[in-house]
């Protein structure tokens, strides 16, 4: 990507194709476009993230990422390339560990809800899940690195960890804890009169 953007309004995708980094021009539905632009859009959401109250460690590991995120994106713009390294999966895999550490053990399913910078955390990680999808369903066309799949696979499971933590840190004043799933089960064992 030797080029930098000067133009952003060329006009030339007025057609419904695009430019893949590599020169080629393709659909605009292309699932190679699919997946940069779920990335993209995982990226914009680690964003907003960003804006909320957040510890030094997490702003600083969700910068990180958002870098790691630019180079998988790029390495999807030009096939045969690669560009995020396994150092990057290995990476989320040490934050996973280091953060789900002091965390506990889940009795029940959590809502995607808490605090508003644990429920950003939680649309960061469907996001990340669809994009995951998206190099899957790329991989069963054309030829993909493993690195990107396991990056957001894991990235996933970490923004679910960090929405934990999130709601833990409480830095908004709104969370403090999981909320927790009110399933029919738990419903029972709570009200012994309704079996």
């Amino acid at each position: 990507m030797a080029n930098r953007l000067s133009q952003i309004a060329t006009r030339t995708g007025d057609d419904g194709t695009t430019g893949l980094g590599d020169g080629t021009r393709v659909p605009k539905d292309h699932l190679r476009v699919q997946a940069m632009g779920d990335v993209d859009e995982l990226n914009s959401q680690i964003g907003v993230l960003l804006a909320e109250p957040l510890s030094d460690d997490v702003c600083e590991l969700l910068i990180t990422i958002q870098h790691e995120l630019f180079n998988l994106g790029g390495e999807l713009c030009m096939p045969g390339y690669e560009l995020l390294k396994m150092d990057a999966v290995l990476r989320l895999d040490e934050a996973l560990a280091h953060y789900n550490a002091n965390l506990p053990r889940l009795k029940e399913f959590i809502l995607p809800a808490g605090t508003r910078s644990a429920a950003i955390s939680h649309v960061c990680r469907t996001v990340a899940r669809r994009a995951e999808r998206a190099v899957v369903t790329l991989a069963g066309t054309e030829a993909i690195n493993a690195a990107p799949r396991q990056y957001l696979n894991r990235l996933s499971d970490l923004l679910f960890v960090l929405a934990r933590v999130l709601n833990r840190a409480n830095l908004d004043g709104l969370g403090g804890d999981d909320v927790y799933w009110h399933s029919e089960r738990l419903k029972r064992q709570e009200d012994p009169s309704s079996n």
